[in-house]
């Protein structure tokens, strides 16, 4: 069968689908929104460290710019200063890579969560297929995000060049001032700067989110085939669980079939219903139900019971009482007791009447069923 077309995925996708699909690595991911946090969080971090940071590299400056005659005939002086200068660098690009590293990380939990998987990261040699790549690369959704990186890189070079050449004065100026002023003056006007960034970065942050979104949705749309292959993975083929319920029915047939030898009577109604009941007073509580079915299969008890010399009695209202009521391997329900009782003794004085115990026991007296219990009289009410 043929894979659906793009036409034929016309279905949101279900949260099996959705699940699955988080379980491979494909979550809605916004790369804009993770660098518009990366970068608001670095240039808060810079203005909270503004005084520290300015004080930190006149110090460095001065540092570096400080040397003596003795230190100029040394030949490592400068390979130790580079040294020097390079650790005193790194205790500050260091935790600026960290909190630019921490924030991006936060901008992907922010819109997808956290979602932990290796898929992604396995080989594919399917992958390696150049056809597949190229169709890939050729994807509405490929060609969607080059045009959005190219608007971005276009936007954000606009922004930089005009920003700078209407402050190039001011850039030009700093070379006159003295090193405090200088550097004050330089973090002001590139503030100014890093503010219109961050606008321009939350303006396709807040278009990229929902895009995204769409996008991901858009993947994961079914036809109406997916929909129900995955209806038949859930439930699994119903031919085979046909099959297995028939097996499972035949399989208790044949175990019902067995108990019914050891019973000590069948109760019929006379051929529709079939119950047949056991008695231990030295094991059960109450008489308990070995064996029941209707029409064929109460036929087939009573053809047992009887080729078993089990002792077959016909009444109607207490068969179906007792067919409707009384599971299987359990005992009688407790508001039966006293009519089955009543036919229990029946049966045993009949019994020890045929092997010359006791005298022929009279006709069995009317059964007092409960109205309640027979299905045909509450159906007739």
């Amino acid at each position: 069968m043929s894979e659906p077309s793009s036409q034929d995925r016309n279905l949101p996708a279900s949260q099996r689908k959705l699940n699955k699909a988080r379980e491979d690595g494909q979550v809605a991911r916004s790369r804009d929104l993770g660098h518009f946090i990366a970068i608001l969080a670095c240039g808060a971090l810079l203005v909270a460290g503004m005084p520290w940071a300015r004080g930190w590299l006149e110090q460095m400056l001065m540092q570096g710019l400080r040397f003596d005659s003795a230190s100029v005939q040394r030949p490592n002086f400068m390979g130790e200063r580079l040294q020097e200068l390079t650790v005193s660098m790194l205790w500050v690009v260091l935790p600026f890579g960290g909190v630019m590293m921490a924030s991006a990380v936060a901008g992907c939990l922010a819109m997808g969560g956290w979602n932990w998987t290796l898929k992604p990261v396995m080989p594919n040699f399917g992958k390696l297929n150049p056809l597949t790549g190229l169709a890939g690369i050729l994807s509405k959704d490929k060609l969607v995000d080059a045009m959005k990186g190219s608007l971005l890189a276009l936007v954000l070079g606009t922004i930089g060049t005009l920003y700078l050449k209407s402050h190039l004065d001011g850039f030009t100026g700093v070379l006159a001032l003295p090193l405090p002023a200088a550097l004050a003056q330089a973090a002001q006007t590139m503030l100014g700067g890093l503010v219109l960034l961050l606008l321009a970065l939350a303006a396709f942050a807040l278009i990229d989110v929902p895009l995204q979104r769409f996008q991901h949705a858009q993947r994961l749309k079914m036809s109406h085939q997916d929909r129900k292959q995955e209806h038949k993975e859930l439930e699994g083929n119903q031919e085979i669980k046909a099959k297995l319920r028939a097996r499972m029915r035949e399989a208790s047939k044949r175990r019902m079939l067995a108990a019914v030898p050891s019973a000590d009577l069948v109760v019929m109604n006379p051929t529709h219903y079939a119950v047949a009941l056991k008695y231990d007073t030295d094991k059960m509580a109450a008489p308990r139900v070995v064996a029941k079915g209707a029409d064929l299969l109460a036929l087939k008890i009573r053809d047992v019971a009887t080729g078993s010399k089990v002792p077959v009695l016909e009444a109607p209202m207490l068969a179906r009482a007792l067919y409707a009521h009384a599971e299987l391997d359990r005992e009688i329900p407790a508001a039966l007791f006293a009519v089955v009782a009543q036919v229990l003794a029946y049966v045993y004085q009949l019994r020890a009447a045929l092997a010359g115990a006791a005298a022929m026991p009279a006709d069995l007296p009317e059964l007092n069923v409960p109205p309640e219990l027979d299905p045909h009289a509450a159906a007739g009410r």
